[in-house]
């Protein structure tokens, strides 16, 4: 595995959404999915300490619009991995590679091995639950949002007035139905009632009703 020190010096400067502590709670999710689920713990480890090395801007990571962040990991994971002394075997190189160009919400890679459905499953569950609202909001105020927004029925997550809330009716509430472990899935389940929670009792206080 890349030690975390390493690690770290790949995600200097961040903004909160994909800093470097957001990849520590990934890990620790992701330790315990894999052992969990029976999956190989140095492929999964290595993929989220390097998963979002390289990042984008969203509407250049749109499907079809440019560079794919998560591709751009995996291809830069590669150098990174062949560049060890000793190198790890080519094999594992490309197991990391695929986790990592595989975990993206609107990506086109799909997950297909059990430490790329480990790798995915860690980084959804931390875009949700009280630490997913958190994140939501930080993204918000630095991209200058309203706190609060009526979302339009079919909302297709592209508009200028988009906030939080449009992001938890888009997007995060749907990351539930989206994992692919039992592990995952079972934790999913408490952060998305907490989620929906928050979000109706925010809805109460901007109507005046709580």
């Amino acid at each position: 595995m890349i030690p975390l020190e390493v690690a770290r010096t790949f995600y200097a400067d961040r903004d909160p959404v994909h800093d470097f502590d957001h990849v520590l709670r990934v890990l620790v999710l992701a330790r315990r999915i894999a052992q969990a689920e029976g999956a190989d713990l140095a492929i999964v480890e290595t993929a989220v300490l390097l998963h979002d090395i390289h990042r984008v801007t969203e509407d250049e990571a749109a499907p079809g619009a440019g560079p794919d962040h998560a591709r751009l990991a995996a291809d830069q994971a590669r150098t990174i991995l062949a560049a060890l002394d000793p190198a790890p075997s080519p094999a594992f190189i490309e197991a990391v590679a695929h986790a990592i160009a595989a975990h993206r919400f609107r990506g086109t890679v799909e997950p297909q091995t059990l430490e790329a459905r480990c790798v995915f499953d860690a980084d959804k569950l931390d875009a949700i639950g009280a630490i997913g609202v958190a994140r939501a909001y930080a993204y918000g105020a630095r991209n200058g949002q309203k706190l609060w927004g009526e979302v339009p029925a079919g909302y297709d997550g592209a508009s200028p007035d988009h906030t939080p809330h449009h992001e938890f009716v888009y997007k995060l509430a749907r990351i539930p139905d989206r994992l692919m472990t039992e592990t995952g899935r079972t934790i999913a389940r408490e952060r998305a009632a907490f989620m929906r929670a928050f979000f109706e009792r925010l809805a109460a206080e901007v109507h005046g009703d709580a």
